[in-house]
């Protein structure tokens, strides 16, 4: 379903051991309706829900939420450090175009998304307000 890069497992097990997590909790994957692309990536650190998918190992937990996987098949999951913006990357051959930001995509195909939650705009199109 869903890749991992070496050093997006490490920092995962990082996070997920600093907040003391339990096996029931990892970094919950979801999309959402918003931002300057149209949908919107969204991650929690949060427990598994009924019918989320279940990526990575015990250390690295990703639980892809069940409305979500259609458009994060095939993805991989990064973690970059750089001085200007560090963090989780998702790297989706879903997506047609990303915002500037890396936040919010345009999937490749049409799909209906009545069943995605409303999400907020994303920074760059704030800025433009």
């Amino acid at each position: 379903m869903i890749n991992l890069t070496n050093i997006a497992k490490a920092s995962l097990a990082s996070l997920l051991e600093r907040k003391n997590a339990d096996t029931s909790t990892g970094l919950r994957l979801a999309v959402k309706k918003g931002g300057c692309a149209g949908l919107q990536y969204s991650m929690e650190v949060e427990s598994k829900v009924a019918g989320d998918l279940i990526a990575g190992d015990d250390q690295a937990r990703v639980f892809v939420a069940q409305d979500a996987a259609e458009y994060l098949e095939g993805m991989t999951l990064d973690y970059s450090i750089s001085l200007a913006d560090s963090g989780f990357k998702i790297i989706n051959p879903n997506a047609a175009r990303s915002c500037g930001c890396g936040t919010s995509f345009e999937p490749k195909k049409e799909a209906d998304t009545d069943n995605l939650e409303d999400g907020e705009a994303c920074e760059s199109e704030l800025a433009e307000k």
